[in-house]
């Protein structure tokens, strides 16, 4: 009786039973459009050095647009400054796995200076670094719809 029960557990595990279906890079393009189309990133970040957490953050996505490759670009709102400002940003999407990386290396915003960072989004979060010309840190929260 034991060597039938292992028979079937090798049975199983060489025929893939445990094995999640391959998901193409189109699968994984739509998939993270569909994430970032309408929501805003709330959270807080931090700055090296410190142990303090900064207050809330919001960053606005209105949409992405795959342009070509790596490259898509975020349509994006920042409020800065007590204004709110419409800002196209061009980013770099590496993948781990099923995971996108935002990637941005020394990119320029206007009127807020150069910056990079490498932000993971997973399910309903992100977190992960960035630095700028006048220091860095970590950032983290959860990716909310907008309504």
């Amino acid at each position: 009786m034991l060597r039938l029960l292992v028979l079937i557990c090798l049975l199983c595990a060489s025929s893939g039973c445990s094995k999640k279906a391959v998901t193409t890079q189109d699968d994984l393009d739509r998939k993270f459009q569909e994430m970032m189309n309408g929501v805003t990133l709330v959270g807080r970040s931090t700055r090296l050095g410190s142990d303090k957490i900064a207050g809330e953050e919001k960053y606005v996505i209105e949409g992405v647009t795959k342009l070509t490759g790596e490259t898509w670009l975020f349509r994006a709102r920042f409020q800065y400054g007590g204004r709110d400002l419409p800002l196209p940003v061009p980013v770099t999407i590496k993948w781990a796995g099923d995971t996108p990386v935002i990637t941005l290396t020394d990119v320029s915003i206007p009127g807020m200076g150069s910056y990079t960072a490498r932000v993971v989004l997973y399910r309903d979060q992100y977190a992960g670094t960035w630095s700028g010309k006048k220091g860095g840190g970590q950032i983290f929260g959860q990716i909310v719809r907008n309504p």
